[in-house]
């Protein structure tokens, strides 16, 4: 019989039955009817051909094609809890792989990592940078971070408002804009032009001229005075997004780093 066909509900009807040797207490640690239990049992006597026990005045007795049987299903069933522990216990492993774009771990992942690890010394964590394909299956990944319109296919949660907000040094600046792959678009000449918003608030408090980024990126530099907020902030499509398909999402290590994250 293939694998696909194998009729594993049956079985494992048939596995409480012949323990209890009574359908009545199979059905009770199954939670379901004795007729259930009845159903089952003849369902599996007629697809594999055989009787599976006889009714004597004494009870249940198992027939010695049921005893041929039972000691590789039972066998097989503990191979089945064994597969089943293996695979929680990749839940509840102390390694954590998160894929960001560098300026934001670099910038609002880290600190909020070494506060959560601080209470967490068991837990380890592995940091890569995030890229346009990003492969959850291939690369391993637990959870990521990205700045988007929405989590897409994924199970996701938005990290603050989705605003963009200029900045310059603290002193001020000249009226130059700095440029860097995503940022809205400005009338004033770009004089400089970096590889991410973190490179741009860098440029930024560094005196070459006023930056456009996520607020959530410049927060803490604006809080550290090392950069000044220039006007309101914008609303913008964009915002960073802690994003994961969902069996990963489903994972208490991964639940309890995105409570740790966004509380």
């Amino acid at each position: 019989m293939k694998r696909t066909h194998l009729p594993l509900n049956g079985l494992r009807v048939l596995d409480a039955a012949a323990r209890h040797l009574s359908f009545t207490r199979a059905a009770d640690e199954l939670a379901v009817t004795p007729a259930a239990v009845g159903q089952q049992i003849r369902a599996l006597e007629d697809l594999l051909g055989v009787v599976l026990f006889r009714r004597t005045p004494k009870g249940l007795e198992l027939t010695p094609e049921t005893e041929a049987g039972l000691s590789a299903l039972r066998a097989g069933f503990l191979e089945f809890e064994e597969a089943v522990r293996a695979m929680q216990a990749g839940q509840s492993s102390s390694s954590l792989t998160i894929a960001a774009p560098r300026d934001l771990t670099a910038k609002w992942l880290q600190p909020r990592l070494a506060g959560y690890a601080a209470s967490q010394p068991d837990l380890k964590f592995a940091l890569v940078a995030a890229d346009e394909t990003l492969d959850f299956t291939e690369a391993n990944l637990d959870l990521a971070l990205r700045l988007a319109e929405g989590p897409g296919e994924n199970e996701g949660i938005k990290l603050g408002e989705a605003s963009f907000v200029t900045i310059e040094a603290a002193g001020g600046g000249p009226d130059h804009r700095i440029e860097w792959p995503g940022c809205p678009k400005g009338d004033a000449p770009a004089t400089i032009r970096v590889a991410d918003a973190g490179l741009a608030i860098e440029a930024a408090a560094n005196g070459f001229g006023h930056a456009c980024v996520p607020f959530l990126l410049a927060q803490a530099d604006i809080a550290a005075g090392r950069v000044r907020q220039v006007g309101d902030p914008a609303p913008s499509p964009l915002a960073y997004w802690l994003i994961a398909p969902l069996p990963q999402w489903r994972q208490k290590k991964v639940k309890a780093l995105v409570e740790a994250l966004t509380g």
